[in-house]
């Protein structure tokens, strides 16, 4: 009997370092406390945080009509229009967005002045590829399967420079940037996926392939965790993606001699302990007849 818990489990250094920045402003600030958007993809966090008075801003209409306050920038960055937006108005800005993030903006703004266009491979609805196209120029592109790189309407010859969402699958992105290679464009490949990111994800696929069910914990509307979950179930077919315990059916793991446990960089590590728990009881009692 035996449980495996992965060691790349749980918060990134990026997200624990906005979830951080919240708490100290909680604890700190003297007016109202707002993020842009959700601080990081995990709901019970942010139920957390609202609990202690931290509103969430969901549009820019919000944004514009703020003039009081503290607004902080979620892990996922925003495009600088935001920035400019808060600005004007004079609200104070802590930025908590990912370092990792940062790099793309300024790769953004560094390769468009190049004369190359910005090509992001990742999820276009998720807000860090928006806040990426942010910083790029009205050219900038999202990619995200074989069939919309076949159908780009560029030229022979043409200056890419590709970037990746830091919690893009590295297996999708290898092949997409294949791809581009067979073009005849003048392409420049920055891979920004997060070294975590990488590691969390081939530690995944390894415990998945070892064990007889697999546990994955994290936001529903997170990217990175979602991520983990196509991986895992690639291995085990037995692999269950769960929010908080309570969405763990006891009886899903209780006849199996192995489990592993991975969660996304957006998850609470008492989340992960609880899960853990759980399944040591219940791998531990003996299968009914």
């Amino acid at each position: 009997m035996e449980v495996i818990v992965a060691k790349t489990a749980g918060f990134c250094f990026g997200v624990k370092r906005a979830v951080d920045k919240v708490y100290e402003q909680i604890e700190h600030a003297g007016k109202p406390i707002y993020t842009y958007g959700p601080i990081i993809h995990n709901e019970e966090v942010v139920k957390d945080f609202e609990e202690k008075g931290v509103r969430v801003i969901e549009s820019e209409e919000e944004l514009k009509a703020l003039r009081d306050g503290i607004v902080i920038i979620r892990s996922h960055g925003v495009g600088k229009h935001v920035y400019d937006i808060l600005e004007e108005n004079g609200i104070e800005i802590v930025d908590a967005t990912c370092p990792f993030v940062k790099k793309i903006h300024k790769i953004a703004q560094e390769q468009n002045q190049a004369g190359r266009r910005l090509i992001i491979i990742g999820n276009e609805s998720h807000p860090e590829v928006q806040g990426i196209k942010g910083w790029g120029n009205d050219n900038t592109l999202v990619v995200e399967t074989p069939d919309q790189v076949d159908n780009l309407p560029f030229s022979e010859g043409e200056k890419l420079c590709i970037v990746s969402q830091t919690t893009f699958n590295y297996k999708k992105f290898q092949d997409l940037v294949e791809k581009f290679s067979k073009t005849r464009y003048d392409i420049l490949v920055l891979n920004t996926i997060c070294n975590a990111t990488q590691e969390r994800q081939v530690e995944a696929r390894r415990i998945a392939s070892e064990v007889d069910a697999m546990i994955v914990v994290g936001g529903k509307t997170s990217s990175n965790t979602q991520k983990l979950y196509e991986i895992c179930q690639k291995e085990c077919k037995n692999t269950y993606y769960i929010q908080t315990l309570g969405d763990l059916d006891p009886e899903c793991i209780s006849s199996v001699r192995s489990v592993g446990i991975t969660a996304g960089a957006s998850t609470p590590n008492h989340i992960i302990e609880e899960v853990h728990t759980l399944s040591l009881i219940h791998i531990s009692e003996p299968t009914r007849p």
